[in-house]
């Protein structure tokens, strides 16, 4: 089992974040909210992988069965604030 403090880390290690919230507690399924420029001129699937690529095999082992992420630029995070 891996807590959410485990996944922030690990992203925060592999990626250059502005803004990371890990949410999730019981160790398997996690939400996470990503701002990092590394997204920008990419589509919502490359920045999902970018993501994804930062935990390894935790996602193929099962440490982590499911992983919703919310991915977004700087730009478009200033943006969804202002609303």
């Amino acid at each position: 089992m891996m807590t959410k403090e485990e996944v922030q880390k690990r992203i925060e290690a592999g990626l250059k974040c502005d803004y990371i919230l890990v949410s999730g507690d019981d160790g398997r399924h996690f939400d996470a909210i990503v701002v990092s420029a590394a997204f920008e001129g990419l589509g919502k699937l490359k920045q999902h992988k970018l993501v994804y690529e930062t935990l390894g095999d935790a996602m193929q082992t099962d440490e982590i069965h499911a992983l919703s992420v919310h991915t977004y630029t700087p730009t478009d995070w200033e943006r969804v604030h202002a609303l």
